[in-house]
């Protein structure tokens, strides 16, 4: 079996404009998260924006892809490395915008209105990171809801796998608020009004944010030609589906369950060997609920786990990519990441509430997506 390593990461989240800011940020037990009102028609709602408006998908994606490449020593063109980058939500923004024109306007807008529209597919960003980097081969472009960071990594780990490539880029990137994405969540009641809580008694519901999260993964063998640092080894993973609702997990975990079992039989561990579990944790409660019932079933008490959406908000398609690099972060630093805004536990979990030294050698992160959508790696020092 191939052994597949990662060499280099590009991340912005609203912790911070870098993998190294974010982290320290997290660390240190702060939070991205803040009251805005981007759009004057809706209420003003916690929010993890990078910037002060609304970022654009385009040129998240070209600050991670750069910073991957600097990161792993690696400089364009690169023609045989495969590129995998997914989105839940894509160019939903500037659809948005179009559809708001059209209605607007009236639907005999002249065909120049439109621009090239084209290029706002949901597949697009993924070829224009292959343009970025001057890569000719295979192109994927996963939409599996808040599961796509994690499918997108096992895609990129399977390409190289069965020798397709020696080398991927692959991700997730999101920029989710828009008008309809926090109509559409509020209308469902999963938005929080102040703040997210992860596994807290007292949880509202989720925090959007934006943020995306790029990784270079080779085999182990052209990264040790090269010379170059690795962060950390992709043992295996697991990608199941609920086949049960649109927006609700199965109530017993089984699909959940079944996918945890894969990733740890696939990386040759038992549960004893996690170390730690970066948990999906969006802090609405059916996913929590059904979240810490799979854990307690699977895993013995004491394994450490924390969700870091409390500190980014959740960045849907993209939050498995950041939990993958804080997940990567923490083998490297031997530090448990904090769960930023538990206070009273529902739970009994190890909940990690402020980082903390630990001994640390296998990772679990875990993804659940709408559409029952499991998703689960595990990581290596």
């Amino acid at each position: 079996m191939v052994k597949i390593v990662v060499t280099g990461i590009g991340l912005v989240s609203a912790l911070g404009g870098s993998l190294e800011d974010s982290w320290q940020n997290l660390i240190a037990g702060k939070s991205g998260i803040g009251l805005h009102q981007p759009f004057p028609e809706l209420t003003p709602l916690p929010l993890g924006l990078i910037g002060e408006q609304p970022s654009e998908l385009t040129m998240l994606t070209r600050m991670v892809v750069a910073s991957a490449l600097q990161d792993s020593g690696l400089v364009s063109p690169l023609p045989d490395c495969a590129v995998v980058i997914g989105s839940s939500r894509s160019f939903q923004a500037s659809w948005e915008i179009l559809a708001r024109q059209i209605y607007e306007d009236g639907t005999n807008l002249p065909l120049s209105c439109f621009g090239n529209w084209l290029n706002t597919l949901p597949h697009m960003n993924a070829i224009a990171a292959a343009r970025q980097i001057d890569a000719s081969g295979i192109v994927l472009a996963p939409m599996t809801a808040c599961a796509t960071g994690i499918w997108s990594i096992a895609q990129a780990a399977m390409l190289i796998q069965t020798g397709q490539c020696q080398q991927a880029i692959a991700g997730a990137v999101e920029a989710p608020i828009t008008p309809l994405t926090l109509a559409g969540f509020q209308q469902m009641g999963a938005l929080a009004k102040t703040g997210a809580y992860p596994f807290d008694l007292h949880r509202e519901g989720l925090v959007l944010g934006e943020g995306a999260a790029v990784f270079v993964l080779e085999s182990a063998e052209l990264a040790k030609q090269r010379q170059v640092k690795v962060y950390g080894e992709i043992l295996g993973f697991g990608l199941t589906n609920d086949a049960y609702h649109s927006n609700s997990p199965e109530p017993k975990g089984k699909s959940a369950i079944a996918a945890i079992k894969q990733c740890l039989e696939r990386s040759g561990l038992s549960p004893g060997d996690i170390d730690y579990i970066h948990a999906h944790g969006t802090a609405t409660q059916l996913n929590d609920r059904m979240e810490s019932m799979v854990i307690q079933h699977l895993f013995p008490q004491g394994v450490a786990v924390s969700s870091t959406k409390g500190s980014t908000g959740h960045t849907l398609g993209a939050s498995g990519a950041l939990g993958v690099a804080f997940s990567l972060m923490a083998l490297k630093h031997q530090i448990l990441p904090p769960c930023l805004g538990l206070q009273q536990p529902e739970f009994d979990l190890d909940i990690v509430t402020a980082a903390r030294l630990s001994k640390i050698r296998q990772v679990l992160c875990l993804s659940f997506g709408f559409g029952g959508q499991n998703a689960a790696i595990a990581l290596a020092r």
